[in-house]
């Protein structure tokens, strides 16, 4: 097993079995309630969750977000999770395709997802600092084809390349290089970060370079500086294990920019019921995604357990979207959600 191999099993392992949560910062919804409608007209019944994703429909506002690949132990996950996403008609995420490019022995956990994922949108996958390099660059288009996807994402992972050992930490040029395949490729390339989140500002510049996707991942979820402190099993820093933009920061404030650009924003960073989707849309989000407590159910309940999961999500959802008096998700969008404090 290479290097980057050992390390995804590692960061697999950790996910599952250790518990590489922000302690002592949430993804701020805790801080937000919904504005009860006494004189609701909704008929739950008829409450219709699908959302436009590009140019697809899906039938949830929500997609399984990128999480795994690269070693023998992502196969069997990736064909689990390719088929929860066909059954749900949502769409997928592959892990970071990096190794797809360094070692080609493992390739069939990033195309094992397209041969089970029927119909759906999947969505390839790289990182900054390899976005960075010419070598990486001009094989883009391979890793697209090879899963048939979508949508490209590139992930933001700064604060995890700082305490990652051998990291790679030099970012200069990022949204030059980010530029140059918006204009290479012929599908739309969405940014996310990795649980650290994306500001107001830093998503008007991926926007303005044409990036037509943000998917905030705010910190609340899983701590990718703690996975890295995990393994190194010598640095615990309370202070950066929970470094970050809290996720209901990010999407309130990123929201403000639909005003003046085209885009699809994406909510994640410690999504784990429906109350956090439905505070998410009401925040302003166009869908959601989870990557952890998926994987985690998927380990502990299959495939069966991680469907009614989600199904049970959007069925809270709905049932916060009747008690505030919104037949739809625009309406949910609108002044359906306050600040507790507010609330007195």
């Amino acid at each position: 097993m290479n290097k980057i191999s050992k390390r995804k099993k590692e960061h697999l392992d950790i996910c599952i079995n250790e518990n590489p949560t922000f302690n002592t910062k949430t993804n701020g919804f805790d801080k937000y309630d919904f504005v009860h409608c006494a004189v609701t007209e909704v008929d739950i019944s008829t409450i219709d969750l699908v959302t436009d994703f590009f140019n697809h429909k899906i039938k949830i506002p929500f997609l399984i977000s990128c999480m795994t690949g690269g070693t023998s132990e992502a196969d069997n996950i990736n064909a689990k999770l390719s088929e929860v996403a066909s059954a749900l008609q949502i769409p997928i995420g592959v892990g970071s395709q990096r190794e797809m490019i360094d070692n080609s022995s493992n390739i069939n956990s990033y195309g094992v997802i397209r041969k089970y994922a029927k119909n759906v949108p999947v969505m390839s996958n790289l990182g900054a600092a390899q976005v960075l390099q010419k070598s990486y660059l001009s094989k883009i288009q391979s890793l697209i084809d090879i899963v048939e996807a979508s949508v490209f994402v590139i992930h933001l992972n700064p604060l995890q390349e700082l305490f990652q050992k051998d990291g790679e930490v030099n970012f200069a040029g990022l949204l030059n290089s980010i530029e140059s395949i918006v204009n290479k490729i012929n599908i739309p390339v969405v940014v996310k970060e990795v649980g650290s989140g994306i500001d107001k500002n830093s998503a008007q510049k991926l926007l303005n370079v044409g990036v037509k996707g943000i998917d905030v991942a705010g910190a609340g979820g899983t701590s990718w500086s703690a996975v890295e402190m995990i393994r190194n099993k010598n640095i615990i820093d309370n202070y950066f294990w929970n470094w970050g933009l809290p996720t209901s920061y990010c999407i309130r404030t990123v929201n403000q920019l639909k005003m003046d650009y085209n885009f699809l924003l994406i909510a994640s960073g410690g999504i784990k019921n429906g109350v956090d989707i439905a505070k998410s849309i009401a925040l302003g989000a166009d869908l959601t995604a989870s990557a952890r407590t998926i994987l985690k159910t998927l380990v502990n309940d299959n495939i069966d357990g991680v469907i009614k999961l989600i199904n049970s999500w959007m069925e809270t959802l709905k049932k916060i979207m009747y008690l505030t008096n919104s037949a739809s998700l625009d309406d949910l969008r609108t002044n359906k959600i306050q600040e507790k404090e507010k609330l007195i």
